[in-house]
């Protein structure tokens, strides 16, 4: 990912300086808007989300750690999954994994509760222990600048398909993939992938 993102950066810097010289501009000013183009391209670490109890998380705390992010809801076929969730945080979180959940209503209206309910939902029901985020849009003209990111700028392009899609991001910021909203936590591909990039340093 990394990689890409140099080179489309080289290429954009390339692109403004070719237009500027078109324009008149001198190089250095035309390499001075180039290099603030390219800083604006964002990574997981650049976003400030708000917790659960509405309280600011920078999502720089996760650097160095396997993050899996997860858009989830509480009245979905998919929701079991949340014990698995937590099932592969608890056996790897030591490790270096953390499960940041982002509750959304985008899906057949099955997360409708405010922030209070899903928390006491998602505590009661499945004890969650991992990090629960403010309900947010993942799809659509309000989705969230996060999502945008997953879905725009990331290697796995597309919209969200339903509750429950998954994005493994591994210790450096990189997208390294993505897991079908049907695909259960503890299934072999996700566990596999998982110890993969917790692995890999």
């Amino acid at each position: 990912m990394r990689g890409r993102i140099r080179f489309l950066s080289r290429l954009l810097m390339s692109l403004t300086l070719g237009v500027s010289y078109l324009l008149g501009l001198d190089a250095a000013h035309a390499h001075e808007e180039a290099l603030r183009m390219a800083a604006k391209t964002p990574s997981l670490y650049d976003f400030t989300m708000t917790d659960i109890d509405g309280k600011p998380v920078s999502l720089g705390r996760y650097k160095g750690t396997v993050v899996l992010v997860v858009n989830t809801a509480s009245f979905c076929g998919n929701t079991p999954q949340y014990a698995d969730l937590q099932a592969l945080y608890e056996h790897y979180h030591e490790k270096g994994l953390e499960i940041l959940a982002f509750p959304a209503n985008n899906f057949g209206q099955q997360e409708p509760g405010t922030n209070e309910d899903i928390k006491g939902f998602c505590l009661t029901k499945y004890s969650v222990s991992f990090p629960l985020f403010s309900k947010i849009s993942v799809k659509g003209k309000d989705t969230h600048p996060l999502y945008r990111y997953l879905t725009e700028q990331s290697p796995f392009l597309g919209e969200v398909e339903w509750n429950f899609q998954k994005y493994l991001v591994d210790r450096s910021g990189n997208v390294v993939n993505r897991f079908h909203h049907r695909t259960k936590p503890l299934s072999p591909e996700v566990v596999k992938e998982v110890e993969r990039v917790l692995a890999a340093k």
